[in-house]
């Protein structure tokens, strides 16, 4: 980022207006339905989970979680 920009007092063009496409607050604040389970893990995959997480100021389980759900999705799609 060592290129300057350099703005001027030019037309910008025709102006577009976007409708508004994000959802209300109360859309984003909903419980996920989830269920409990027991699963062992190896030891090497909680501690990259647990190393990551503490990198990205979050859970190490909601990590596996959002893990499992992308690849749910991934392979819900194919078939």
């Amino acid at each position: 980022m060592s290129a300057k920009t350099k703005y001027t007092d030019e037309a910008i063009g025709p102006v577009k207006v976007i409708p508004d496409f994000l959802p209300p607050p109360e859309e984003l604040v909903f419980k996920e339905d989830t269920v409990k389970v027991t699963i062992a893990l190896s030891r090497e995959s909680v501690e990259f989970f647990k190393r990551e997480a503490r990198k990205h100021d979050t859970q190490y389980q909601k990590m596996i979680r959002r893990l499992l759900d992308a690849y749910t999705a991934a392979h819900s799609k194919a078939t």
